[in-house]
């Protein structure tokens, strides 16, 4: 297993005295004895108010983190050879559950990148060449349904056609688990701005369930959860800040797959 804290820019206050709740008010000054995410709840809870100077000196040195954590579980110790390619595959049940497009294109692009990048058959020509057995209506819907997929006639003759070693089955989503706060924006003739401050919290949680097309055997299991806290805030001029959970999914998955993989890092 392997975590990490990605952040444009870190921050620490060292908290001192009671830390009221986020959701309820705080104290007069207190925002300055809590950590620097429950000070911009609290100034999102309370439109920015009294913490206006606070939150703007904090946006002047602070970057949303987010923290990362990559788990593993290994059948085989196989891995790739000469000419061998791989294929990504995201889940795609087409409802709202669907594992997004640009996720797995994040992982394609990084897999292919590098010292030691990997040879990859896109999904559009993986699909292609197995008409019709990944149509909407025929198409696995998660990764067990794969050994049914692998048993038909000519499956295995055009994997084998293709130089495909593995596949990776990727299932998951960024979900938003929290917001508040609020913003208004107003337009005059002397003049506009933006005042407030809103966050979110999301969770990303994707796992890529990886095939051995060879022996038609599952191979293992890759999970990679981020979570992360976003905010924008209104000071004339809105301001983002964000986390981007799902890219840091993204980049710690696709560390540890290059590994399983290869056998070597980045």
């Amino acid at each position: 297993m392997t975590q990490n804290r990605l952040c444009n820019r870190r921050f620490h206050w060292k908290p001192f005295g009671k830390v009221e709740a986020v959701g309820e008010p705080a104290s007069k000054g207190s925002c300055f004895g809590v950590a620097w995410t429950t000070c911009f709840k609290i100034a999102a809870w309370r439109g920015l108010g009294t913490y206006r100077i606070v939150v703007a000196a904090l946006l002047l040195q602070l970057g949303a983190c987010a923290t990362t954590r990559v788990e593993q579980s290994r059948q085989t110790d196989a891995v790739l050879g000469d000419g061998e390619a791989m294929v990504i595959l995201g889940r795609a049940t087409y409802n709202d559950r669907e594992t997004e497009e640009s996720f797995t294109d994040c992982l394609a692009d990084i897999l292919r990148q590098g010292s030691n990048p990997i040879r990859l058959v896109s999904e559009d020509q993986f699909k292609d060449d197995l008409y019709p057995w990944f149509e909407a209506r025929t198409a696995p819907t998660n990764a067990s349904d794969l050994s049914r997929l692998f048993a038909e006639a000519g499956v295995q003759a055009q994997i084998d056609q293709s130089s495909i070693r593995y596949l990776a089955w990727i299932e998951g989503d960024t979900v938003t688990v929290d917001k508040g706060g609020s913003m208004s924006c107003a337009v005059s003739t002397f003049g506009g701005g933006c005042f407030g401050m809103s966050y979110w919290e999301q969770d990303a949680s994707y796992e890529a369930s990886i095939w051995d097309l060879k022996n038609l055997s599952a191979s293992g299991q890759i999970s990679a959860d981020a979570n992360g806290t976003s905010y924008l805030a209104g000071l004339v001029l809105p301001i983002p800040i964000l986390a981007r959970p799902g890219n840091a999914a993204c980049k710690g998955l696709a560390a540890q797959l290059r590994v399983f993989i290869t056998g070597v890092g980045e």
